[in-house]
């Protein structure tokens, strides 16, 4: 590390549990975001200031004006541009060190796993349970530690998959593909705007010590945050023994 990069760092670097050489992985480390929305901006944010080496983000959706209300990754100028350049754009000037790569299309089949196979850590920050499982599967496959956020309403919940553990269990064991789960969104149900910061940040946080190796990551347990009361919830479960993605003769 140069002496510009001791000084930026140097509050990460004075805490003992990351010191010189955790902020070195960070640096060598590769974050794929899916989603530069409501939780994809905080964890962006946070995930380049830290130092993270390089940061893909994929979103296939633009700017819109109702975005900005939660959105802290893009400003009125940007309102029209692909989500991916316009965070691009907020990363490079937060830290011109990183490395961000903008996908502006949605990941979906061989392209996502290409992009999960090179990840050190996925965060996922969609908004819909189709690209939720997707990712997951992937994540599954190519034994890639994933970090799922989710917010609508005043509600926010928060859960790490680590398929490199064993017996762990995976987004599809808590939220198994095809039950009948009602899909909200923010366009409809809306969302309280601090509460995709809080669990934004709160993915960051996980993907950080995730990469440094350091602390204890939520897996195995759902974290629940009523926004309205600021009270949080812990729910633990376990790993779903016929499950079709993660069970030992179902991962393809």
């Amino acid at each position: 590390m140069n002496d510009g990069q001791l000084l930026r760092y140097s509050r990460h670097i004075l805490l003992d549990e990351v010191g010189i050489e955790g902020q070195e992985r960070l640096g060598q480390a590769r974050v794929l975001i899916v989603g530069a929305g409501g939780l994809g901006s905080p964890a962006a944010l946070y995930l380049a200031s830290a130092g993270v080496g390089r940061i893909t983000l994929a979103d296939g959706d633009t700017v819109d004006l109702t975005n900005l209300q939660r959105q802290i990754l893009h400003t009125l100028e940007r309102v029209g541009q692909p989500k991916a350049v316009s965070g691009q754009t907020a990363l490079r000037g937060i830290n011109p060190e990183v490395t961000v790569e903008a996908i502006t299309t949605r990941l979906a089949g061989d392209a996502l796993a290409a992009q999960v196979a090179e990840a050190d850590v996925v965060l996922d920050c969609c908004d819909n349970f189709a690209t939720r499982h997707a990712v997951n599967r992937a994540c599954v496959r190519h034994h890639t530690p994933l970090v799922s956020g989710a917010a609508i309403r005043f509600a926010g919940q928060l859960a790490v998959f680590d398929s490199r553990r064993d017996h762990t269990p995976c987004y599809n064991c808590l939220f198994p593909e095809g039950d009948d789960v009602e899909e909200v969104r923010c366009a409809v149900m809306g969302v309280f705007a601090p509460l995709t910061g809080i669990i934004g940040a709160m993915q960051a946080a996980e993907a950080l010590k995730l990469i440094i190796g350091v602390g204890e990551v939520a897996v195995g347990r759902l974290w629940l945050l009523d926004g309205l009361s600021m009270e949080w919830r812990s729910v633990r479960f376990g790993r779903d023994p016929e499950c079709p993605v993660c069970a030992c003769d179902g991962v393809s």
